[in-house]
């Protein structure tokens, strides 16, 4: 009689069973080594990130908010939220990044966070003006790490929060002012501006306030689902007129503007009359289609760099499909899938840009701040990539007239005593 063991021992030899052992062992050899994946490869790329910056802000947050209670065991906590955790409390700034309330610190980061708070050139439905809130709002949500990349943007760059321009709401013109002004302010600082509207007339003034601190050329890439380069709309320089008047300025030439997306019911004749007599670019989104996310990455980067130093990139929302992204004012079906979008920026960041948008945001029409959330993600992957292609700060060589804007004269600290107040 065979024990148990004996049985089990047997059945192990017997000829089906090891029939099946080696059948599902060349099965699994039509899968890829798991060493060659990327999920395997990214695992292994953490190891290398340095982790200086996260002992550091935890070192700040427990300095600015004090020590925890004795009851809690993790010490890194403290009794006032500062910094990135937890996710859902403190004051938002974009990535819980630090807020530079003193603009003229800009010159110590590698990028800058401006919000644009303006819908003042909006057509149709309004409230792009809280989107530079909507925004830093639902980043609050994200780590600076991308595990896919192996990028730590705490670790790899520097970055702050410069707060949010003030804008006119019933002038144009004095809002478009006022946006030149802080965009040329932190150009000239070194700092890369990274623009978060607010509606899509704040283009121009975006690119004219980097064009003139310098004398070098610039391209542009527009991701968008309309061509937005009539001259006029409503009698003013609308959301659909920034490209004409930044093609306008002397070192922005129209041959270098390339627009991604274009197309479906909502491109007005005019604009496309403009695209043609200044011999524009346009990629539709079925040429994309067509030749592939790296194909029009390829050519899109070939004519906006055509001849030029710096190429800038303007990313309106609304080149997403709305299904995606209810929340903006001019939805339209039929736009990139978020992974395309994500892709295409990624590209053409990876070759350096000298500034960067995001527009048409806006939270009244979101749905779960999802639009938001695909803002802050176009964002952080653009970022993502300048760091790994080491292309951040790649615009600072050209800044060859930057502009110096007075600040007024105030000493001590707002709401505040003389003196610490005193007990006793």
């Amino acid at each position: 009689m065979f024990s148990d063991l004996n049985r089990a021992e047997a059945r192990a030899r017997h000829p089906r069973d090891m029939a099946d052992r080696l059948a599902a062992r060349d099965r699994r050899g039509h899968h890829p080594d798991l060493t060659k994946l990327g999920g395997w490869k990214a695992m292994q790329k953490e190891e290398g990130l340095p982790e200086g910056r996260w002992d550091e802000e935890r070192r700040w947050a427990l300095r600015m908010g004090l020590t925890g209670a004795d009851s809690i065991d993790d010490k890194s906590i403290p009794t006032f939220a500062r910094g990135e955790l937890p996710h859902y409390a403190g004051i938002n700034t974009f990535l819980k990044a630090p807020y530079a309330e003193d603009v003229q610190e800009v010159a110590h980061y590698d990028a800058t966070v401006l919000g644009i708070p303006f819908d003042g050139g909006t057509t149709y439905r309004a409230g792009t003006r809280f989107g530079p809130q909507g925004v830093r709002k639902i980043s609050a949500l994200y780590t600076p790490y991308n595990y896919e990349t192996g990028v730590d943007l705490r670790e790899q760059m520097t970055m702050c929060d410069a707060g949010d321009v003030f804008t006119i709401p019933a002038n144009i013109e004095k809002s478009f002012d006022q946006i030149s002004r802080a965009v040329s302010h932190v150009f000239s600082s070194g700092s890369l501006p990274i623009m978060i509207g607010g509606d899509h007339s704040i283009g121009f003034p975006c690119l004219r306030g980097i064009a003139q601190c310098t004398s070098k050329k610039i391209g542009i890439v527009h991701f968008d689902r309309h061509a937005d380069i009539q001259e006029k709309d409503l009698d003013e320089r609308m959301h659909t007129t920034p490209w004409f008047h930044a093609t306008n300025m002397p070192n922005v030439s129209p041959k270098n503007l390339v627009q991604v997306g274009i197309g479906g019911w909502q491109v007005p004749r005019e604009a496309v009359k403009v695209a043609r007599e200044r011999n524009t670019n346009i990629i539709t989104m079925s040429d994309m289609e067509a030749m592939g996310i790296d194909k029009t990455a390829e050519m899109a980067l070939e004519m906006a760099w055509d001849g030029v130093d710096m190429v800038y990139m303007s990313f309106d929302i609304d080149s997403i499909d709305c299904g995606f992204v209810p929340g903006t004012g001019w939805p339209e079906p039929g736009g990139f899938l978020p992974r395309e979008a994500l892709a295409l920026a990624s590209k053409v960041a990876a070759e350096g840009i000298c500034g960067m948008e995001l527009v048409e945001v806006s939270p009244p029409y979101d749905q779960s701040e999802i639009t938001a959330l695909m803002g802050t993600r176009v964002i952080v992957d653009v970022l993502g990539s300048l760091v790994s292609h080491g292309k951040l700060g790649a615009h600072k060589r050209h800044i060859d007239k930057p502009v110096s804007i007075p600040h007024g004269d105030f000493e001590g600290k707002r709401w505040s005593n003389p003196e610490p107040h005193k007990i006793g």
